[in-house]
């Protein structure tokens, strides 16, 4: 893991389950994407091994194609002030250094397919995020139309998804409008050059914020652990679906005699090794490039 202080210049803001968040101006901010996983909403004891560059990497691919707005300005560690080359060495290939936005509270969620939480609401009556759906649908069915869910963006635990009404309420109707519709492009670009390299956008969330008046891209986009991907040959209608993500160790979690409370059980290496490469592999597939040129590239490796 990372240290909470890199250098003096570096003002420690804030920590999530992966991220350390810095800043060393009034306007920028520093992302670091650490190795850490969660699961069931408990930070595992053991890091994934290259994970964040994983996620840090995917993001700068995505930002770099979307045509949309973002908050990013540099990957390259030696642009923060005072930089010194033992914290160099920790942020190469996981930081992205960002305008800093004033976010918008609300995470906007969009779905192609019925999965994961989506589905076991859908399964036991209905809610928020299948309130417009008609019935007769199964697990992983592709929506006909996808779906702009939105959830309210909590500090921590579990997001709690909102209806439409709720939405509207709580950021108003014209800014509503406008974060469902980028939201439905952004998606749909990403499902579409997903598509190309055989994999499927089962669903995403975005997070947007304000850039001098501008409603601006943040955070991180289209990575593993703000998406579900699949591979389209797998996919069938009413199957549980393999991932490119987490859900190779939740599935062995489940196995385990362990109440999802802190602290997780011990990793073994063979499911570190497991979710390594399942992350490695979404970003090979996705940016045709391999991973390895990546971390060369970052100065991670020589």
């Amino acid at each position: 893991m990372l240290a909470p202080q890199l250098n003096d210049h570096l003002i420690h803001v804030a920590s999530g389950k992966v991220r350390d968040i810095y800043q060393f101006d009034d306007d920028h901010l520093v992302l670091v994407t650490s190795d850490r996983i969660s699961a069931f909403d408990v930070v595992m004891g053991e890091p994934i091994p290259d994970k964040g560059r994983v996620l840090t990497g995917l993001s700068v691919f995505w930002f770099s194609r979307l045509p949309v707005a973002n908050h990013l300005e540099s990957v390259d560690p030696w642009d923060i002030p005072a930089m010194d080359e033992d914290s160099a060495v920790q942020l190469a290939g996981r930081t992205m250094i960002t305008r800093k936005a004033e976010v918008v509270p609300m995470e906007c969620v969009v779905r192609g397919y019925l999965y994961g939480s989506s589905w076991k609401e859908y399964e036991s009556g209905g809610g928020p995020t299948t309130e417009h759906l008609p019935g007769g649908l199964s697990q992983a069915s592709k929506l006909d139309v996808p779906l702009f869910t939105p959830a309210t963006k909590a500090e921590s635990g579990h997001d709690e998804n909102l209806t439409e009404a709720g939405a509207r309420e709580l950021v108003g109707n014209d800014l509503y409008e406008e974060l469902r519709s980028r939201s439905l492009a952004i998606y749909e670009a990403g499902r579409d050059f997903a598509a190309e390299r055989g994999i499927i956008l089962a669903d995403t969330k975005f997070e947007f914020g304000f850039i001098d008046g501008e409603l601006t891209l943040i955070d991180e986009v289209l990575t593993p652990d703000s998406s579900r991907y699949w591979p389209a040959d797998a996919w069938a209608e009413g199957a549980t679906m393999p991932s490119f993500d987490k859900q190779f160790l939740r599935d062995w979690l489940e196995t385990q005699p362990w109440d999802k409370s802190s602290p997780a059980p011990a990793l073994p290496d063979d499911i570190i090794a497991g979710t390594r490469r399942r992350y490695v592999e979404a970003y090979e597939l996705l940016t045709g490039e391999s991973f390895d040129t990546y971390l060369k590239s970052s100065g991670v490796t020589k």
